[in-house]
């Protein structure tokens, strides 16, 4: 995939917007409410699967080298944190959101639709990973139920409105976005 200038503009900015949205945080227990799955979705809708998951790759990247651009600081000794879970989930997540939201004809049905199937990739993700890591490698045992309390539930009323602001934005900005890029390409 050869980047031009813009593809780069567009990924920079939402690798910023992600690590804003890490700082933008409601403390829950366990993982904290944040912003960044509204920007990890984003990336995704209004990138593409392939820019939107490079931008989330980028993210995670800046935060393992020590950039303190995730909730609780960077570095690559995160990746021993049970929560590291979710940040992996977002590229993921990422990807399976652009390829569904950028198929076919463009409603909110879609876009809800890509969105959802987005988060549950990344709860999925984090949860696995929240498990092991605190089972076997904390050896601070967690039950499936605790887990599904602290990790899911809390959690998931915030971002399932996340979802569809996501939906909303994404209906409005993608025709915006998609007009600039073929007025860049006539350039």
């Amino acid at each position: 995939m050869k980047m031009k200038t813009y593809d780069m503009i567009v990924m920079a900015m939402f690798v910023a917007l992600i690590a804003v949205g890490a700082f933008l945080k409601i403390p829950i227990p366990v993982v904290p409410f944040t912003l960044q799955y509204l920007f990890t979705m984003l990336a995704g809708l209004l990138l593409g699967k392939r820019r939107g998951t490079i931008a989330v790759l980028v993210y995670i990247l800046l935060g393992l080298v020590g950039l303190p651009v995730f909730a609780e600081g960077g570095g690559v000794g995160y990746i021993f944190k049970p929560s590291f879970g979710y940040i992996l989930g977002f590229a993921v997540g990422a990807y399976v959101t652009g390829a569904i939201g950028n198929r076919g004809t463009l409603s909110y049905k879609r876009l809800l639709l890509a969105n959802y199937v987005g988060l549950g990739i990344v709860y999925l993700f984090g949860m696995v990973y929240y498990y092991a890591m605190k089972n076997f490698y904390l050896h601070s045992s967690i039950d499936l139920w605790t887990l599904f309390l602290y990790c899911f539930l809390l959690a998931v009323p915030g971002d399932i409105v996340l979802c569809i602001l996501g939906a909303f934005l994404g209906k409005r900005l993608i025709p915006f976005l998609r007009k600039q890029e073929a007025g860049m390409a006539g350039k």
